[in-house]
C-alpha cells in the first residue's frame, strides 16, 4: 500500500490521492487498507516515516562504505543521499520526510509540518535522528548546543534544497552545492576540526 501511495503522488499529487485508490492499486478490500492506516493522512506518515527510515540506512550504509577524513564529508553525503532519493524514490518529491509538497520544492501544505510526530515538528525528528549519527561518527560533545546547532542545519538545508528542486524538477546543481557549503561552514563552528 505504501509503494502505491509512492507512485500515486507522483502521478496525482497529495490533493488527488485517495484511499479508495491507493487500496484499489494495491489489490486489498479497503476494510484491509483501515486496518492499518486510519486515513490518508496516516497513509502519508507512515510513507513520510519509511522514506526517513530509508534516507538513514542509505546515509549509515555509506558511511560504512568510506573512509571519512573530517565530518564535513558527511555533511556532503547527507545531501548528496536526499538528493538521489529526491531524484529517484517514488513519493520522495511530495512526501520526504513528512511535509507534503503540493508542487516539488514547496511551499508544504499548512499542518504537514508535523506529519512525523503530533508533537514535534519533522525537522526537529531529522535532527535528533542525525545527531545519533554525528554522534556515533564523530564522538561529538552532545548537548543543547549541538543539538541546536544540527536543528539550524537541517532547516537551513531544507530550505536550500527546497529552492534547488523550485528551480529545477531535478535540483539545480549549483545550489545544492551552495546548500553543502552553508551547512559545512554552519557547523564549523560547532562540530571537532580534527
Amino acid at each position: 500500500m505504501l509503494d502505491e501511495c509512492a507512485r500515486l503522488l507522483d502521478e496525482v499529487g497529495y490533493e488527488a490521492l485517495t484511499t479508495k485508490e491507493v487500496a484499489r492499486r494495491a489489490e486489498v478490500p479497503i476494510g484491509t487498507f483501515y486496518q492499518f492506516f486510519p486515513d490518508k493522512q496516516g497513509l502519508v506518515r507512515a510513507l513520510a516515516l519509511r522514506n526517513l527510515e530509508a534516507f538513514l540506512d542509505r546515509v549509515t550504509a555509506r558511511l560504512a562504505e568510506v573512509q571519512l577524513s573530517d565530518w564535513t564529508e558527511m555533511v556532503d553525503l547527507a545531501i548528496d543521499e536526499f538528493v538521489v532519493m529526491k531524484r529517484s524514490t517514488a513519493g520522495f518529491a511530495v512526501v520526504d520526510f513528512g511535509e507534503i509538497l503540493p508542487t516539488p520544492g514547496g511551499p508544504a501544505l499548512k499542518g504537514s509540518e508535523r506529519t512525523l510526530d503530533a508533537a514535534m515538528e519533522n525537522n526537529v525528528i531529522v535532527a535528533d535522528r542525525l545527531r545519533a549519527i554525528t554522534i556515533n561518527l564523530l564522538g561529538a560533545p552532545t548537548g543543547p548546543r549541538l543539538d541546536r546547532a544540527l536543528l539550524v542545519a537541517v532547516e537551513a538545508a531544507d530550505a536550500v534544497l527546497k529552492l534547488a528542486f523550485r528551480s529545477r524538477n531535478d535540483g539545480d546543481p549549483e545550489l545544492i552545492v551552495e546548500c553543502k557549503r552553508l551547512v559545512r561552514r554552519y557547523l564549523s563552528d560547532h562540530l571537532p576540526n580534527d
